[in-house]
């Protein structure tokens, strides 16, 4: 759902910049702003959960790595989209998008997934991701809380992606 909605959101935009920041555990910037949205859909069509070897949410580190995408000395047109489920091993997140934001960024959260939560299957062994700790299934659930702040904190909205075409 994720890449159809950035696929839809790229065509919404044709003359926009766009650059792909993933995240887990750690923040990877996968490819630098272009115009040239066909390398973008490239890089968005081979992006998954098994592209960030560190697993884990660190939402502050890609929050970070998109910023530095952009010209630092430019302090407008600073837009990033945040595609999360917002569950957040990182108490840093809303601290570090108030901080950004004072430097021009603008954040837009939108939320994947569900309160509920659900299980995050393991493509190496087909079954469900199991904490190494508890040894129990991992459950991801969507924190709209931490998304909709991170958002108002930057001037940004937060959308709930329920059917692309209008989170778009």
């Amino acid at each position: 759902r994720a890449k159809q909605f950035i696929g839809k959101l790229m065509n919404a935009m044709p003359n926009d910049r766009i650059g792909l920041v993933l995240f887990a555990g750690k923040a990877y910037l996968q490819m630098p702003l272009t115009t040239d949205h066909g390398a973008a859909s490239m890089f968005v069509s081979s992006a998954g959960p098994d592209a960030v070897p560190q697993q884990g949410t660190v939402v502050s580190e890609a929050i970070r790595r998109s910023a530095n995408a952009f010209n630092a000395a430019e302090r407008r047109f600073k837009a990033v989209v945040l595609i999360s489920d917002g569950e957040d091993h990182d108490p840093e997140a809303v601290n570090t998008a108030k901080e950004l934001s004072e430097h021009g960024m603008m954040i837009n959260t939108v939320g994947i997934g569900s309160a509920e939560g659900s299980y995050i299957p393991d493509p190496a062994t087909g079954q469900n991701k199991v904490d190494p700790a508890t040894g129990s299934a991992i459950i991801s659930k969507l924190n709209e809380e931490e998304l909709k702040q991170i958002a108002a904190n930057t001037n940004g909205i937060y959308v709930r992606l329920q059917e692309s075409d209008e989170a778009v």
